[in-house]
């Protein structure tokens, strides 16, 4: 038995078979399939088909290893994102206080602003401004900062459902070339958006908010 298994594997390998795929095929050990066909090369179409098929499992283990890691986060992304309840009052306006020090506009007086890119922050801050600060819907700016390469329109009607300002209420969109995102896949599609509040009262009120926070 053992001398047909070994003329099959030599078979086999004049044939461009890896050791893996006759060890398979005769159901035997890859160490007796070594001795047996040691000496005996592969062609070199050979050793392209097997470098691609070892290259193709690698990049699949890979592949496997990168959807356990990502489901791995996910989970303690989840779990933690339970621990945060729906926020009080109170705890909404240190959260937005905190968020308006880190972003927000603290050198004009009599103007509230607040930039970002991430529509996550802007959500918060409006409801912040609504919820905490009782600014009315007619007070509220938009403001967008986009490059010309972009669809300005889109990122108008982005921005004002996100924020939930009539796009009556957007000032001028501001645009201007980028040099270095020419044929590249652009990170921000909707620019940057801006929050204003012409009110020196509210932002002296919340400057006392931040220096009470520090």
């Amino acid at each position: 038995m053992k001398k047909e298994e070994k003329e099959l594997a030599i078979k086999l390998r004049k044939q461009n078979w890896s050791l893996s795929e006759i060890k398979e095929k005769l159901n035997v050990s890859k160490s007796s399939v070594s001795i047996w066909v040691r000496g005996i090369k592969l062609t070199e179409k050979g050793q392209k088909r097997l470098f691609k098929k070892r290259r193709k499992a690698i990049e699949r283990a890979r592949e496997t290893r990168l959807i356990k890691e990502e489901i791995k986060r996910k989970v303690i992304i989840d779990k933690a994102s339970r621990e945060i309840n729906n926020l009080t009052k109170k705890e909404l306006k240190l959260v937005g206080t905190a968020l308006y020090w880190a972003e927000g506009s603290k050198t004009k007086r009599s103007l509230v602003q607040v930039c970002n890119s991430d529509e996550r922050i802007i959500k918060f801050m409006m409801r912040f401004f609504r919820e905490i600060c009782n600014v009315p819907e007619s007070k509220f700016r938009g403001y967008i900062h986009i490059h010309t390469h972009l669809n300005a329109k889109k990122a108008k009607n982005y921005w004002s459902s996100i924020s939930n300002i009539s796009l009556k209420q957007f000032y001028k969109t501001y645009q201007k070339p980028n040099k270095s995102s020419q044929n590249k896949k652009d990170s921000l599609p909707y620019g940057t958006f801006t929050i204003i509040i012409c009110n020196t009262e509210l932002f002296l009120k919340i400057k006392g908010w931040i220096n009470g926070l520090s």
